[in-house]
């Protein structure tokens, strides 16, 4: 999550796109920016089952990490920039990522609109846009803006690891399950495989010359400084 702050910073210094793709060392419990969580989760449960807990700097809902990959997009975005474009622009490169593996995605549409960050977890219900396969929701994405650069998060389930999530809870709240890459595909493809169709598609379809990151003194300086934060309980059950 550091990482991800910190690359937002870099991108309202260098004017720079980043798409970030990653996996989790323990399974993780990550919490939406306004998410109330505190009385929700069972801290019994979570210790048993060695499940981490973050809070993003993103909003949405609670998600787990473990059996999915991770991406982000670092930005910078103009006052007068659409969040609506941009999360479709962002869109569009995950669909086609996702069209090379095989995989048809189409974004959702909800007769109604989308409760706030409840403790519903997050791939209970598409929200607008959200990527979904055979009309259950497949990706959960979440965009902050802050002075002029943006940080989407999202999360792509390879396996079915969100229907775990009621059961650490105090007071179970009912969910279908998601779509993941194994259903779609009949097989779970491995992160490397999913990342390599984000970043191909990066290059064929937004930027040829783009090139891995560099991992630079500021970056590493800035999210350093920034950890601090995302370690401490007091950022993580603030709400």
């Amino acid at each position: 999550m550091a990482l991800d702050e910190a690359l937002m910073i870099r991108a309202r210094r260098t004017g720079q796109t980043v798409l970030r793709v990653y996996g989790w060392a323990t399974p993780t419990l990550s919490l939406g920016r306004h998410q109330r969580a505190r009385g929700i989760y069972r801290d019994d449960l979570l210790a048993d089952r060695r499940i981490q807990v973050i809070r993003r700097p993103t909003g949405g809902r609670a998600l787990l990490h473990h059996r999915e990959v991770t991406y982000s997009v670092t930005a910078p975005c103009p006052a007068d920039d659409s969040l609506r474009d941009s999360y479709r622009e962002i869109n569009a490169l995950l669909v086609r990522a996702l069209s090379t593996l095989g995989i048809s995605v189409c974004a959702a549409n909800p007769a109604v609109r989308s409760a706030g960050p409840t403790s519903s977890p997050c791939f209970a219900e598409p929200a607008r846009d959200e990527l979904t396969h055979d009309g259950r929701k497949l990706i959960g994405s979440a965009q902050w803006r802050d002075r002029d650069a943006l940080l989407q998060h999202g999360s792509i389930l390879i396996d079915d690891d969100q229907s775990l999530i009621p059961e650490l809870m105090h007071d179970p709240i009912a969910a279908p399950p998601p779509a993941t890459l194994r259903d779609a595909l009949g097989r779970a493809p491995v992160m490397g495989e999913v990342a390599r169709a984000l970043f191909d598609s990066v290059r064929d379809f937004v930027d040829p010359a783009a090139r891995p990151l560099e991992l630079e003194e500021d970056l590493c300086r800035d999210a350093e400084r920034i950890a601090d934060r995302y370690r401490d309980d007091a950022w993580t059950w603030r709400r």
